[in-house]
């Protein structure tokens, strides 16, 4: 019969062995030779038997510490019938169980939630040791490098030594600008760091977004308040010149076909003052026309987008330059991946861009051999769609390349130096950006959407 009320079951253990000690005595007053053996041997198996199911509640407590030391919260256990304090022992070990489950299950989910929130927010992170062994890298961060997996940040040496050199020097609380030059995209990337400690091992957390966009945002509006604040000026201080310069020249002009004797002024004096008034008034003139050219960086109409082809867009602008091409003796090429590639955009606009692009090239061809340039549309490796102009000319110097997007600058005796801050200007209409690559014998511009 077995008992399952622990008490009960102990009592009745007891009283049987201590009624076989009394048994194994006796036994040893009888004839009976093997009646001592085998009482001796049922006391000693009463004695081991009640050891063990004494232990049965160490054992339970072990299993009990044990799951909590390996985290292995699946198992329950069950005690009842054992007796009142056993069923309370019983009720403590699930409860403390199912807390740990609970607990457990809270971490693991924000955990999770955290992790999504890593995986999917836009900015770049990547948690990395000392010694460069990479954490945390986010799907934003592998999409901005290009990358699918990479174990340390050495790994990006490839895309550019200086951006390593940064990520192993940077300091918490420290903010770096690092530029990326690439024949199709550039990145300018803003990066922040912070430390911090898990065990024994230090690790830092960057942030990193590129914020090329932004700035030329910035820089292009703080152009277009100079511009305007600029001919505002000029054009109210220059029009009355120009108006009465106009007026006293057309008085003099009157006195100058009098005779000699009707006039107080003499004929010298007035041929004096009149060319010193027409040159005042073609210098007024020419300021009108100055100001009024500039004044196209902040008149660029709002773009007009539909979906374009872009081989047509390519095709207008071989139509329109190849008189151009051909008397310069340059080779066009023109393509186009994938052929039917279509794009929201103002045609006219990105025409006009592109038109000047080109122009810019024919002119920089002027003295190269074997003259080439290549009109290509395609994806970047960024998923991007990207137009580039590019010419194997004699190349733009670095220190040139960084402010051929300023308004006024220009290295060409008769160039105005808005050509270029106007694309761009329209770049940023359309959300793109434009931008400039140079390594001898190839200059490459590149229009991104």
């Amino acid at each position: 019969m077995i008992f399952k009320n622990f008490r009960f079951n102990l009592i009745i253990r007891v009283i049987i062995l201590i009624i076989s000690i009394f048994l194994f005595y006796y036994s040893f007053s009888t004839n009976y030779i093997f009646t001592p053996i085998i009482v001796g041997a049922f006391i000693i198996f009463q004695v081991t038997s009640l050891v063990r199911y004494i232990d049965k509640t160490n054992r339970e407590l072990t299993a009990f510490l044990e799951s909590i030391r390996f985290s292995e919260f699946t198992r329950s256990f069950n005690m009842e019938g054992m007796g009142s304090s056993f069923n309370e022992l019983n009720t403590v070990f699930n409860e403390v169980i199912n807390d740990f489950q609970k607990v457990r299950s809270e971490k693991e989910e924000h955990f999770y939630y955290l992790q999504t929130i890593l995986q999917n927010i836009d900015v770049s992170l990547i948690a990395y040791q000392n010694d460069g062994t990479i954490e945390l890298i986010n799907k934003s961060a592998k999409k901005l490098f290009q990358i699918s997996g990479i174990t340390n940040i050495k790994g990006l040496e490839k895309m550019s030594h200086e951006l390593v050199e940064v990520l192993f020097q940077i300091k918490p609380g420290e903010s770096k600008l690092v530029k990326i030059y690439e024949e199709d995209d550039f990145l300018q990337l803003a990066i922040y760091a912070t430390t911090i400690k898990v065990k024994d091992k230090v690790i830092t957390l960057v942030t990193i977004k590129d914020i090329q966009n932004v700035l030329e945002e910035q820089e292009t509006e703080a152009w277009q308040k100079l511009i305007r604040v600029l001919t505002h000026e000029i054009m109210n201080s220059i029009t009355p010149i120009a108006s009465l310069s106009s007026t006293v020249h057309n008085i003099l002009n009157g006195y100058s076909y009098k005779p000699d004797g009707q006039t107080t002024v003499d004929n010298d004096s007035l041929k004096e003052m009149e060319k010193a008034l027409q040159t005042i008034n073609k210098r007024s003139n020419g300021l009108l026309h100055f100001v009024d050219t500039y004044r196209n960086l902040t008149r660029i109409p709002n773009p007009n987008f539909k979906m374009v082809h872009v081989s047509n867009i390519f095709q207008n602008i071989k139509h329109l330059m190849d008189d151009e091409i051909i008397k310069h003796n340059i080779n066009l090429q023109v393509k186009v991946e994938p052929e039917k590639v279509e794009i929201t955009a103002d045609e006219q606009l990105i025409e006009q861009v592109l038109i000047n692009l080109v122009r810019n090239s024919i002119q920089a061809l002027n003295k190269t051999k074997n003259a080439e340039i290549k009109l290509q549309a395609f994806y970047n490796k960024r998923g991007r769609f990207t137009m580039q102009v590019a010419d194997n000319g004699p190349g733009i110097l670095p220190d040139v390349l960084e402010k051929i997007f300023i308004p006024f600058f220009t290295t060409k005796t008769s160039g105005s130096g808005i050509g270029l801050a106007l694309s761009r200007q329209i770049m940023r209409l359309h959300n793109g950006t434009i931008t400039a690559y140079s390594q001898p014998p190839e200059t490459v511009f590149t229009l991104t959407f």
